[in-house]
């Protein structure tokens, strides 16, 4: 996930992942379920419905934030992807969400 500064209450963030296999981007074109799980940093984890970056082919999925969705603090977020093949998950990765002075 490469995003340059995330505030809190910022809506249309586009938080991206790639699922890799064997350090590959896996073809996840057929997918019948996408997911972007998130650790907030009060420890919850929610699964947000994940979109295609493009087709598919690529490994990338999506979710752009809708408002309420961002608190500041450390969140953790996965990918998680089911096709007929199989299921895979993303790295983890730790991102941090600014807080506004108002």
């Amino acid at each position: 996930m490469a995003v340059d500064e995330i505030r809190e209450g910022d809506v249309g963030t586009v938080l991206e992942v790639e699922v890799r296999e064997d350090d590959v981007a896996l073809d996840v074109s057929d997918a019948t379920t996408k997911q972007i799980l998130l650790r907030k940093p009060d420890g919850t984890t929610v699964a947000k419905t994940a979109t295609f970056s493009s087709d598919g082919t690529d490994g990338r999925i999506r979710y752009v934030t809708v408002e309420g969705d961002l608190t500041a603090g450390r969140w953790a977020i996965q990918g998680k992807v089911v096709t007929p093949s199989g299921t895979w998950a993303t790295e983890i990765e730790a991102f941090k969400v600014h807080p506004n002075l108002a």
